[in-house]
């Protein structure tokens, strides 16, 4: 994870990028990707892409990035990126 946000140049940013190796958080999270298609290609205990915005440990805005047809959410990734997740926290504190 620190690769990651080091490459995306997150590092001295308010972000956290945190792993989830067990898949513990994905499973309360209820957010397991259950699709055959990841699985078909190796890919087991996929997580939905999704975008948190916590306060001291509570979440305040859940996105997640998924439908039928793009389980991964690769194709419209819209709603968690951070454009959508600013307007979002906008939308929450007004």
């Amino acid at each position: 994870m620190q690769g990651w946000a080091k490459d995306q140049r997150a590092s001295l940013s308010s972000l956290q990028f945190m792993g989830d190796p067990a898949g513990d958080l994905t499973k309360a999270l209820d957010m397991d990707m259950d699709h055959p298609g990841p699985e078909s290609l190796g890919l087991y205990g996929r997580c939905k892409r999704n975008a948190i915005h916590a306060v001291n440990g509570e979440i305040k805005i859940i996105r997640i990035s998924a439908s039928p047809n793009d389980p991964a959410g690769g194709a419209d990734p819209s709603t968690t990126l951070v454009e959508s997740m600013i307007e979002a926290i906008k939308k929450q504190s007004s």
